[in-house]
């Protein structure tokens, strides 16, 4: 089998990825791989609200904004195949596995890793107690009320203050579930601030920072977790603990990128973000793979994740097209004070067809900060914000222009005060 284009994973990422380059290069054969029964990712879950303001401007929720992006499938040269596990990924070529067709191989030209990422288990949390039914990663709850139309338990517990945990607490809620309380390790929430207050202060559901599930009881079923408050060291503090009885415990303790396959080809992981190190152009460290999406690191907004699959799309599109690689030279984005990560991780002038959008999180809570980009040592932007978070994801844009004489590096902090 051959295609120019491969894009592993129909998610938000992979539709955003091989729409872009199939309008970018009409001519390009692009197929897309899926492992589910359908397209669209996550989203088919996520039946409420809220998605699609910056990408088409009005609020739509998780599966119509999967529709907007399968509409434009048509007329463009896109195969995909479903129910097809990608077993496999090296340069050239991809190999998978489905029903039909067994195990087969594509060659190819180029290839978009749009993989997503996982939740974080209960196996990799430690929690001391005893294994009953009623413990669930907050999407796993999100698919069994939303698709499967079964309620996971009546009386709730959350651990883990991200989006996916914020939006079930008002889920369950509405469902008729009582969610007793949402318990967060952090001495911040790892959510929006807008579903803190849309989901969790709309419903008089207490949000304890600093606070951890220490023990889970029940033989058959969960019948009460035990929660304490944590020190500056994360550890449970002697006397402050707390007994609330349930029998239902939703996990919502982090996302993790799947890049199994990014490791077996060699990628080169970034171990802040856990997904590959990418140029501009979002290529990793092997020419002619691409990564896009939460494989890459995990967003906040499924907007920026087709704004990003776009670009990376249209660069495999142009590296297809192209008679050698782009061998420009090299400007490395440092992180400084407060910032733990940047995506991407490096950045060719050449390969920029506009401005340069650099993204990023920050490590802590800062207040009455600024935000510095250095090139080279010089200031281009200082600016000020009241608060950032790690729960959201920050932006900087740099014009080309400034970049066209960089020779050290660019710089993204936080200064206080």
């Amino acid at each position: 089998m051959r295609a120019d284009i491969v894009i592993v994973g129909g998610g938000p990422a992979g539709l955003a990825a091989a729409i872009a380059a199939a309008k970018e290069n009409r001519n390009l054969d692009v197929l897309i791989l899926e492992r589910d029964s359908e397209l669209g990712g996550i989203l088919n879950q996520c039946i409420h609200n809220g998605f699609g303001l910056h990408t088409f401007n009005e609020e739509l929720t998780g599966p119509e904004y999967a529709d907007r992006f399968e509409q434009q499938l048509d007329g463009l040269n896109i195969r995909y195949m479903l129910n097809t596990m990608v077993l496999n990924v090296a340069s050239g070529s991809v190999t998978a596995v489905n029903s039909s067709e067994g195990v087969f191989n594509v060659e190819c030209s180029a290839i978009v890793l749009c993989m997503g990422c996982r939740e974080r288990p209960r196996g990799a949390l430690n929690i001391p107690g005893l294994r009953p039914a009623g413990v669930f990663t907050a999407g796993t709850a999100q698919r069994l009320v939303n698709i499967e139309g079964y309620m996971p338990g009546k009386e709730v517990v959350i651990l883990g203050s991200g989006d996916i945990g914020l939006i079930m607490a008002r889920r369950m809620t509405l469902e008729g579930a009582k969610v007793k309380a949402v318990c967060e390790l952090m001495p911040y929430s790892g959510g929006l601030k807008r579903n803190i207050v849309q989901c969790l202060d709309d419903f008089d559901i207490p949000l304890l920072l600093s606070h951890t599930v220490i023990d889970i009881k029940g033989k058959e079923r969960v019948t009460s977790v035990v929660i304490a408050e944590v020190d500056e060291s994360l550890k449970p503090i002697p006397g402050s603990e707390q007994e609330i009885p349930c029998d239902t415990l939703l996990l919502s303790c982090g996302l993790i990128p799947e890049n199994e396959l990014s490791r077996a080809c060699d990628v080169k992981i970034n171990p802040a973000t856990n997904g590959p190190v990418v140029n501009e152009s979002f290529e990793t460290s092997i020419p002619g793979i691409f990564a896009c999406g939460n494989v890459l690191h995990v967003h906040d907004l499924v907007d920026y994740v087709s704004e990003e699959s776009a670009r990376a799309g249209r660069s495999a599109a142009r590296y297809v097209a192209s008679s050698k690689p782009n061998s420009g030279s090299e400007i490395q984005i440092k992180t400084g004070n407060g910032v733990r990560y940047t995506v991407p991780s490096f950045v060719r002038v050449e390969g920029l067809d506009s401005d340069l959008t650099i993204r990023f999180r920050s490590g802590n809570v800062y207040k009455n900060l600024y935000i510095d980009v250095l090139i080279d040592g010089n200031q281009k932007i200082h600016r000020r914000k009241q608060i950032i978070t790690p729960g959201e994801m920050e932006q900087v844009i740099l014009k080309k222009d400034d970049l066209s004489d960089c020779t050290g590096e660019i710089l993204v902090q936080i200064t206080e005060g």
